[in-house]
């Protein structure tokens, strides 16, 4: 649930343009954009959650009704909620950025009887990544001047051309304290702002100045193609900074979530079901330029967990449907020490990991400048699997012609062997790493068994907690399924199913959850008064006290019809015929057991009312059951 009230400075924004900007935003572009999404049949979408970790797919998203839930975690909502669990936005900056998009112009009003006020001031993602597009131009224009030659020498040298400086936002931090902190101040952002987002900082003087001098600079993207931060590369002999000096993490910026190149690649990631990943601005650019369109790159960081679980999103990296995930670390002893902290991490991917490692110890930006695009491309393909690697350079530390050295490689290497994922392979892996140190199997397998159940083990990572508050219908009820359906009916179809499902009362419902989420579409304005579509469950959700009905209402938008095919009036007519039917059975029951306690001789008006009431009810029940039965 989230506040639709959220104040930006004095004013807020009117709802009529709240739900304008649900209507006319596309969900499922909104979240491809962060998670590859594959058909989940019945029209919706699905694919790995960006809010848990998970294997097999929960997250499914209805383009019809522009909502999404995960039945993993539980969380679901509109376009806006998307966003706001997503990137951390408020409420008014998710709206904001949605109508931007949609090219809705949104008025604020001071209060419900105020007029329509101009614009407040944005939020803060909005002014941070604005103030980043304005540095991006400042620089684009430097590349070009005198100053910048070092610049554009440095490009040139490693085979890039003006228009792939073009492509990837190439510029040039001028030789000046505060050139670009003026010229930003000049365009209406704040001392703090420009603090905030990484781009100047505070001198001795308490004056501002620029973060970046004299370098050559890469505006780094998220997946959504905002520019966040900047990676800044030294040219100058007499700079003491370091060789890359990268933005300092700010409320946009977080190093660790962070892959160059994301917003280009991602795209042919989702398509290929392959990610390469290098290690350095030019190492992307170089393997773009060479037709290997899904490289990416940390941006000053190790490759870590929450790399992973971008790029797994992206991917659609589950059981269905394993990815390839390639490495292209250098050859050298840095390289190899990171290809082994990857390897450490493959428990996290369900597709297979391999390494790329060019013969000569050159980068894919080196090899591409040596031999050619060609050279980038057979590196890439010639990869091997990253425990092949892993093995060789593991048992390549010690001396195999002594026996304490064969002992001790086997030692070292058997808690590779265990960690291996796919189980059919270990027995493989036991005999090939036997071999490698000319050693009988069975001590090798039992130093993998061992180091299999050791504390070191690998294993699956610990299932979700379930999430507070969620609701658990009674699935397998024949009963339950039917309220189930018919308030997904009602969320789903309202238009088709409204003036039939409000006439059912909500006392024909039994399960707890699915009264409240009945009595909440009531309060909402009931099913026939709506149109359908984001805007209609949020309101019923709204209208929902319960905790687990808001969470349940989540779910029953994006849960599937039990029907092939697209709903018509019959169907509803059925589902909502037995829905009665089991109400007015259970009551012809409880009449019954009433009228057998009543004494037809001293009670005689009583009995023959209950009487003509059990007649009406079973002549009732026998409509709804010849009803209920027409199809199903």
């Amino acid at each position: 649930m989230y506040a639709e009230g959220v104040a930006v400075m004095a004013g807020r924004i009117r709802d009529e343009d709240i739900a304008l900007v649900r209507e006319r935003t596309a969900i499922a572009d909104v979240i491809s954009e962060v998670v590859t999404l594959k058909s989940a049949g019945g029209g919706n979408l699905k694919g790995l959650c960006p809010f848990h970790d998970e294997k097999s797919p929960s997250f499914n998203v209805s383009p019809a009704r522009n909502v999404f839930y995960c039945f993993g975690c539980g969380v679901g909502g509109d376009a806006i909620k998307f966003l706001m669990d997503a990137e951390h936005l408020s409420f008014v900056e998710s709206v904001e950025r949605l109508a931007a998009r949609a090219g809705i112009q949104l008025r604020y009003v001071e209060d419900d009887r105020s007029a329509p006020r101009p614009r407040p001031q944005q939020g803060q993602r909005q002014r941070l990544v604005a103030a980043h597009a304005a540095a991006v131009d400042f620089y684009r224009s430097q590349l070009t001047t005198a100053g910048a030659r070092p610049a554009r020498e440095f490009l040139a040298g490693r085979g890039f051309d003006r228009s792939a400086a073009e492509r990837y936002g190439c510029g040039f931090a001028p030789d000046g304290w505060d050139l670009l902190t003026k010229h930003l101040r000049q365009q209406g952002f704040t001392h703090d702002e420009l603090v905030t987002a990484g781009l100047s900082r505070p001198a001795r003087s308490g004056s501002l100045i620029d973060r970046f001098r004299r370098r050559l600079m890469w505006p780094i993207r998220d997946i959504t193609g905002d520019v966040i931060g900047f990676g800044a590369r030294k040219l100058f002999d007499d700079d003491d900074g370091p060789k890359y000096l990268n933005t300092p993490e700010t409320p946009i910026y977080k190093k660790s979530h962070v892959l160059y190149g994301i917003d280009q690649a991602k795209r042919e990631i989702a398509k290929q079901g392959k990610v390469v990943v290098v290690e350095g601005y030019t190492d992307v650019m170089a393997c773009h330029l060479a037709d290997v369109p899904t490289a990416v790159a940390t941006c000053g960081t190790a490759f870590g967990g929450d790399h992973i679980s971008v790029l797994r999103r992206v991917l659609f990296d589950s059981d269905e449907r394993a990815g390839e995930i390639i490495f292209t670390f250098d050859g050298d002893a840095a390289g190899q020490k990171a290809a082994l902290r990857a390897f450490e991490d493959d428990q996290r991917f369900v597709g297979r990991t391999f390494i790329a490692v060019s013969p000569d110890n050159m980068d894919p930006c080196e090899l591409r400048l040596a031999k050619g695009d060609l050279a980038v491309r057979d590196l890439v393909a010639r990869r091997e699997p990253l425990v092949d690697f892993a093995l060789r350079h593991v048992i390549g530390r010690f001396d195999l012609d002594t026996v304490d050295g064969r002992v001790e490689a086997m030692r070292r290497a058997a808690p590779l062997v265990a960690k291996i994922k796919d189980r059919e392979k270990r027995p493989e892996y036991v005999r090939k790493l036997a071999g490698d140190l000319g050693m009988e199997i069975e001590p090798v397998q039992r130093a993998v068994l061992n180091a299999a159940h050791g504390p070191q083990a690998g294993g699956a990572a610990p299932a979700a907690p379930a999430r507070p508050g969620r609701a658990t219908p009674a699935v397998d009820s024949p009963r339950s399924m039917v309220e189930r359906e018919a308030l997904k009916l009602a969320l789903q179809e309202p238009v088709l199913a409204g003036p039939m499902f409000d006439a059912v009362e909500v006392t024909d419902y039994q399960h707890p959850v699915h009264v409240a989420v009945r009595a909440a579409v009531a309060a909402a304005g009931g099913a026939s008064t709506a149109t359908g579509g984001a805007v209609w469950i949020e309101r019923v959700r709204d209208a929902c006290d319960d905790l687990a009905g808001q969470a349940l209402i989540g779910e029953l938008a994006v849960e599937p019809l039990r029907i092939d095919g697209e709903p018509d009036p019959r169907y509803v007519s059925i589902t909502m015929a037995r829905l009665q039917w089991s109400s007015v059975t259970g009551r012809i029951r409880d009449l019954k057991s009433k009228i057998q306690r009543v004494n037809p001789v001293s009670n005689k008006d009583e009995y023959f009312a209950l009487f003509g009431e059990l007649l009406s009810l079973e002549q009732h029940a026998r409509a709804l059951r010849e009803q209920a039965a027409g199809g199903l």
